[in-house]
């Protein structure tokens, strides 16, 4: 038998170099002075910055869902990383984390440079909304677990608190305010059931028009990263909640102490046209615990400080907090 080598095996060693030379110019664009060294180490460095009494660390981990075969299918792979960004770096700040640094990892059965460099483009991008450091991820081709053409995401985010501010649960109380800040889309959930109704049910195609363009942009708009907006608010912010899988009933909960429950006045939700048409297919009740329904993340918000909230942000009031058994009421 002639000899065999790892490129034979579906493993392409110079594409890989020729992949981290690529994306050099996109990660250090990311960069901070609190970065130390580059990329290509076997491990990120980042230096903690001062200013903490007590720090504290946090670190959350997501994916893109099935959000990322609409990507792979329809070539448009500019935005993806941006969403695999905002999952994480959102998850954060409802600690009161900020942000300070990601990493990500890419797993293909093939690895096409330039697919990859536009992946590894919108996650800088997302990185520099997110006002963190790119500082490392990895690259892994596995012909035979993955298909060719496919490719995963996951990504993984670290931020500093300071422990005083980390227990947003006793600043919470009946009477509080809910503010709801817009979401930019469907983000990155409930894409199962938008693929399993649009384009199998209702045979639509990327390319159908919705709203003026074509539906594949609609669906592949990136999540809203809501950094800036929290470290603008934070000195008003009792409680944040991101909305994420399980809608406004599943993840507000977890922000409220017992014995408080949100009342959500749903007239006053500004749902997107896109949850509008899936809205004809689909319960109310199924929708309100699948997506977002316009709302990215909810702020709970003292009375007194509503106004200045409102005024500097784009939110609106979506209803209040009430003594009860812990939970969400539409209505």
């Amino acid at each position: 038998m002639a000899k065999i080598d790892y490129k034979t095996a579906g493993v392409d060693i110079d594409a890989g170099n020729a992949f981290v030379e690529a994306i050099k110019p996109a990660v250090k664009s990311t960069f901070d002075a609190n970065v130390i060294g580059g990329i290509g180490s076997f491990a990120g460095a980042y230096a903690l910055p001062g200013g903490y009494k007590e720090p504290v660390m946090l670190a959350a981990t997501d994916g893109v869902g099935t959000k990322l075969k609409l990507a792979i299918e329809s070539q448009k792979l500019d935005t993806v990383g941006i969403d695999l960004v905002a999952m994480c770096v959102n998850d954060l700040i409802c600690n009161f984390g900020t942000p300070l640094f990601f990493l990500d990892y890419y797993a293909t059965g093939k690895l096409k440079v330039e697919e990859a460099k536009a992946v590894v483009e919108g996650i800088a991008e997302g990185c520099r909304q997110a006002e963190c450091a790119l500082i490392g991820g990895e690259t892994a081709e596995m012909p035979g677990m993955y298909a060719e053409n496919d490719f995963d995401l996951a990504g993984f985010a670290v931020g500093l608190a300071e422990r005083e501010e980390m227990n947003r649960l006793s600043r919470v109380r009946a009477g509080d305010a809910l503010i709801a800040l817009p979401s930019s889309g469907i983000h990155s959930n409930g894409y199962s059931l938008v693929r399993k109704l649009l384009f199998e049910e209702l045979g639509m195609g990327y390319e159908t028009p919705f709203e003026g363009k074509p539906l594949i942009e609609t669906l592949l708009t990136p999540t809203r990263i809501y950094v800036k907006t929290f470290k603008a608010l934070k000195p008003y912010i009792r409680a944040l909640a991101h909305i994420t899988g399980g809608g406004l009933v599943e993840n507000l909960p977890r922000v409220l102490p017992q014995n408080t429950r949100a009342v959500i006045e749903t007239d006053k939700i500004r749902p997107l046209p896109v949850f509008e048409l899936i809205g004809k297919y689909v319960d109310t009740a199924e929708m309100y615990r699948t997506f977002n329904m316009g709302v990215g993340m909810v702020l709970v918000v003292a009375p007194e400080d509503v106004e200045t909230v409102l005024a500097q942000s784009d939110g609106y009031l979506i209803g209040e907090l009430t003594e009860g058994e812990r939970g969400v009421t539409l209505r």
